[in-house]
């Protein structure tokens, strides 16, 4: 019998409140709710739900996601509104310019994936060093650390994971991977930055920054986003809102950057009686959990919601 991996949706009604830009919209409003929105990270679908309820008959929701295993649960989501693509949210630029309402990214990784020790991604549990979103392509983290060189690793883990030890670890890797061969579990990994991590943060795992630096980069997460954001300006409608939900600096840090820098016009220096460039987006609002909702989910706690609205530029 499979077990029943559950996630609860961070920021649940806030994110739905946010892309509709209407907290009082209902479904039958269809003035308020009748466009085509995008749920570009459809996890395990607690966004994608709540948008259809809201949605307006004619409404339209696409959906996005790496991971088969979310695909699977989307395929209980009987709505013809609906529609989802195996896809990662790099490719929301395939979609027509200009025809989309509302665009949500829930950054990250879901309770399902750390919970199930299949995938690899929590040093809580014995299980393969994959952390692949997408299990049917690409290479896992056990193969990239089989022939990766020490001042890859190092870099890696130091840009993508902010840890201080990185080079440590790197050669620490590197040497068990000489005397012993592959290091192919998440517990030997886990093992392995603990030995040669001798000081953490009070509470925190020694293995906790190596494992998200490695997730990072092997699913090119910052750079997805990246791309996802730069697309979302050419798909968004004038007054369409862009919603995303981040869970750690290096994230939050993207999306904050991208909202300042397309929402002040710009000036060409060259021409300087030239009428400024208007700008793209009009930065809305910086929302994070309650303390309710922390402590109901206290993976929520890390998570800074961050909404902007396409101008008629």
């Amino acid at each position: 019998m499979n077990t029943p991996w559950t996630h609860t949706t961070v920021l649940l009604n806030e994110a739905v409140d946010a892309l509709f830009n209407d907290p009082q919209a209902e479904a039958g409003d269809a003035s308020a709710a009748s466009g085509c929105y995008v749920d570009a990270t459809f996890g395990r679908g607690g966004h994608s739900r709540l948008i259809l309820s809201r949605l307006a008959p004619q409404g339209r929701l696409i959906a996005f996601d790496k991971d088969p295993d979310a695909l699977a649960a989307a395929a209980s989501l009987d709505d013809s509104r609906f529609s989802i693509r195996h896809q990662g949210f790099a490719q929301l630029g395939e979609l027509p310019k200009a025809s989309v309402a509302g665009v949500l990214l829930d950054l990250g990784i879901s309770s399902p994936q750390i919970d199930n020790p299949a995938r690899g991604f929590s040093f809580r549990f014995e299980g393969p060093l994959d952390m692949r979103m997408d299990t049917t392509r690409g290479i896992s983290v056990a193969q990239w650390l089989a022939t990766a060189e020490t001042d890859n690793i190092a870099e890696v883990i130091r840009d993508y994971g902010e840890e201080r030890f990185a080079g440590a670890i790197a050669k620490a890797i590197v040497a068990r991977r000489q005397e012993r061969g592959i290091i192919s579990t998440t517990t030997e990994l886990a093992q392995l930055v603990a030995d040669t991590v001798k000081t953490r943060e009070p509470g925190q795992n020694p293995a906790t920054r190596t494992f998200q630096a490695l997730r990072i980069f092997i699913n090119a997460e910052l750079e997805e986003l990246q791309h996802a954001l730069d697309a979302s300006l050419e798909v968004l409608q004038a007054g369409g809102r862009l919603v995303v939900i981040s869970f750690h600096s290096l994230e939050d840090r993207i999306v904050k950057q991208f909202i300042a820098k397309h929402s002040r016009d710009v000036y060409d220096r060259r021409a300087p009686f030239a009428a400024p460039k208007v700008m793209k987006l009009k930065a809305i609002d910086r929302i994070k959990p309650g303390a309710t909702e922390v402590a109901a989910n206290p993976r929520a706690r890390s998570a800074i919601m961050r909404v902007a609205q396409r101008t008629t530029a």
